[in-house]
């Protein structure tokens, strides 16, 4: 019997979600698969949102993104933040569920095919220190880490810094909500030559109004990238 086989004999696999056991490691059981709102089919090409009618293989935009110019070319998401979508993001972020980056991180590598280039540059929503010391960890990383390796590309995880601790996005309007946002995140000194002429792909948790990613595109653009992409783990519905 393999190490494998005897680790999983001892330590049986189990259900990302509820814990019931489950065929293998990483994995979700048929209810919680069915309740956790995978992103498939048409979607906005600049935010990953889930759109009506037939995917022709044609970039096309939700109504938002032809209003609220962004400074990025396009954008994917891998889950809808609702019902078991938001769970899995919260218990990444809040509850110290280290391990669900590994499956997370194949979801949107999955979602990302479609946006990803050669010579890629990866890079993770950065943490304020003070907030990092708190958390002992910046979720984004450990999901930008995932989706780097599985699509062999560079990854950087402090390319970009968060000058200021900003107050919580909850709850505020989408025009609060880049006002708080405003020069919070610059390009690291020591990492600006990494992203010189390179397109950078830019991985976050949660995507609501977008201000995060604008203000560490814009960062990104000014240090010399050649464009920037987003991803991110999952899209709050437009109407929530």
């Amino acid at each position: 019997m393999g190490l494998q086989a005897v680790l999983h004999a001892i330590y049986p696999p189990k259900c990302l979600g509820c814990g019931e056991l489950v065929t293998s490691d990483f994995g979700l059981c048929g209810k919680c698969w069915r309740e956790t709102p995978f992103i498939a089919g048409l979607v906005c090409d600049s935010c990953g949102q889930p759109l009506m009618g037939e995917d022709d293989g044609g970039a096309v935009q939700c109504d938002e993104c032809m209003t609220v110019p962004r400074p990025w070319s396009q954008g994917r998401a891998a889950l809808m933040y609702q019902d078991n979508g938001r769970k899995i993001v919260l218990q990444l972020k809040h509850g110290d569920r280290q391990d669900l980056a590994r499956p997370a991180g194949a979801w949107m590598f999955r979602a990302a095919r479609p946006i990803l280039r050669p010579d890629m540059l990866v890079a993770p929503i950065p943490l304020h220190w003070f907030r990092l010391l708190r958390r002992r960890y910046n979720q984004s990383a450990l999901l930008s880490a995932t989706v780097a390796k599985l699509a062999g590309l560079d990854h950087c995880p402090d390319l970009l810094q968060r000058r200021r601790s900003t107050p919580t996005q909850g709850g505020r309007g989408q025009a609060a909500r880049f006002e708080n946002m405003e020069h919070a995140i610059t390009p690291h000194p020591r990492r600006m030559a990494k992203m010189q002429g390179r397109h950078v792909l830019l991985v976050d948790d949660v995507f609501t109004s977008g201000a995060t990613l604008a203000v560490a595109a814009d960062a990104c653009l000014a240090a010399g990238a050649s464009d920037v992409s987003v991803l991110v783990l999952a899209r709050v519905a437009k109407d929530a």
